[in-house]
Order: C-alpha cells, then sequence, then structure tokens
C-alpha cells in the first residue's frame, strides 16, 4: 500500500500520467496492492522514485549496448583522460575534471572500459540519477567519485541492502549466488543484475536475460563436484529515493528563489 503523509492518496489519480505498458504503472501497482506499506513524503517524492527508477533501467540498457566490456578487476580498464586506474582495480575521478562528464564518456566511449559486474551497477545508478538531477546539482553532490563496488559508493546515493524483501521493484538491484563457483572463476561466484522488469534482468558479463538463463549461465561455472544450483536471493539493493528527492527539490527551490530574487532587468 502506498502512503501520502498527511492525505489520502489513491495511485489512480497519477496512474493516468504515465503510458500504459510503461514501467512507472507496473511499479505503481505493486506499490500500491502490497501488503507492506510505503511511505512517502509528498506525491512528487513517489514521482521522484518512479522516475528515478525509470531512468536506472535506462541506463542499464544503454550500458549494455556501449560496448563497456567484463573484466577481472586485476585486468580492468579505463579511459585515462577522466579516470585514474587504482591499485585495486577501481576508477578515481581525476581532479579538474566534471563528474557529469567523467560518468557520461563511459557511455560515449564504452569500448574504452573494462571492469567486474559490481563496478557496472555502481555506474548505473550514478548514471540513472545523472539522467534526472541538473548537471550543477549532480557535480555538487558527488565531487569525488571511485568507481569500484559498494563499499567505496557515496554517501549521498545511499545505497542500502534489503534482506528478505516482499516486493522485489523494477530498478532494483538483485543478485545471483553461485555457492558451488569453480574455483578457477572466482568473478562468476554470482551475479549483481538491475531488474528491469517482465522477468528480464542486466547482469555485466551476461547481458540481458531472464532470471532462468543467468542461473543457467552460472551453472555452466561450477566446479566438478557441484551439488547446488545458482540462485537468485530475495534481497535488493536501492538507492536511498527519498534522500535524493528531498535532495532535488530543496535545490530547485533555492534556484527558483534566487530567479525570483534577481531584480528585473
Amino acid at each position: 500500500m502506498i502512503r501520502i503523509v498527511g492525505m489520502t492518496f489513491n495511485p489512480e489519480t497519477i496512474i493516468e500520467e504515465y503510458p500504459p505498458r510503461s514501467v512507472q504503472r507496473k511499479i505503481l501497482k505493486i506499490l500500491s496492492s502490497s501488503d507492506d506499506n510505503y511511505i512517502y513524503d509528498s506525491v512528487e517524492q513517489l514521482k521522484f522514485e518512479l522516475n528515478l527508477r525509470y531512468n536506472i533501467i535506462e541506463a542499464s540498457k544503454n550500458l549494455y549496448k556501449s560496448g563497456f566490456a567484463f573484466e577481472v578487476f586485476r585486468e580492468s580498464r579505463c579511459n585515462p583522460k577522466y579516470w585514474r586506474r587504482t591499485d585495486n582495480g577501481g576508477f578515481l575521478l581525476k581532479e579538474g575534471v566534471k563528474p557529469s562528464s567523467a560518468i557520461n564518456d563511459i557511455y560515449i566511449n564504452g569500448s574504452k572500459y573494462g571492469t567486474e559486474c559490481a563496478t557496472a551497477i555502481v555506474i548505473i545508478f550514478y548514471k540513472g540519477v545523472l539522467n534526472i538531477v541538473p548537471e550543477q546539482l549532480f557535480n555538487r553532490l558527488f565531487p569525488v567519485i571511485n568507481l569500484m563496488n559498494w563499499n567505496y559508493i557515496d554517501d549521498d546515493l545511499g545505497i542500502a541492502y534489503y534482506r528478505n524483501v516482499n516486493d522485489p521493484l523494477p530498478g532494483d538491484c538483485r543478485y545471483f549466488k553461485n555457492p558451488d563457483v569453480d574455483p578457477e572463476t572466482p568473478q562468476w561466484q554470482g551475479e549483481n543484475a538491475i531488474d528491469l522488469g517482465d522477468g528480464y534482468y542486466y547482469g555485466h558479463g551476461i547481458g540481458i536475460k531472464t532470471a532462468e538463463d543467468i542461473v543457467r549461465i552460472l551453472n555452466s561455472v561450477r566446479r566438478d563436484d557441484a551439488t547446488q544450483s545458482a540462485y537468485l536471493l530475495d534481497s535488493s539493493t536501492r538507492p536511498d529515493f527519498n534522500h535524493l528527492s528531498d535532495v532535488y527539490y530543496n535545490y530547485i527551490s533555492s534556484v527558483q528563489f534566487i530567479n525570483q530574487s534577481l531584480p528585473s532587468v
């Protein structure tokens, strides 16, 4: 159920704002029919999450098309114009480079980049945010970007891991665990994948596949005496949508206030 603080809310009042087969409509239907309560401070906060989830999905599809390669961390590569490759295989934003330009370059010059799936998911989350907030705000929020894994991600993204999720949603990062992975290929011990909706997922190095396809691919890289199949965990990793929404609307309000305060010419 969707609850908006201080008001009675009917999802039907905004569902017509989105195309009939859109991911936003599908998310609204999942949230509104859930036994769990999804609480928002305002309708705008809910709409921001719908928009960001949509853009995370689009960022996933576009990364898949970009030529961005799968490489283990010890063989990772990046465009040295924007990033410095760190000793652990991550990508650290170079001084004097705009964060927005560096993230966009991954999508423009994807063939110059290669790394593992966890880093790809982090890139997707940054790109999703960049697609919906003003560039100036993005650069202010994320002045130092270190692309590696969840341990290096910026606090303002607010990435959180949720166990025992009743309502996995399009735009979530899900995890396929491969407990009997071949020790010769530890990079396939699991796969981080963005839920694209309609039963499809984007996993870096695997592509856009169904859950069954991803399990089958992971099962092909198990050790010889494997007894347990790969499987999809009932967990989700998500940005803090409400925090990002508050940051966005506060920024918009401050810009509007400044513009209104400027003397007319």
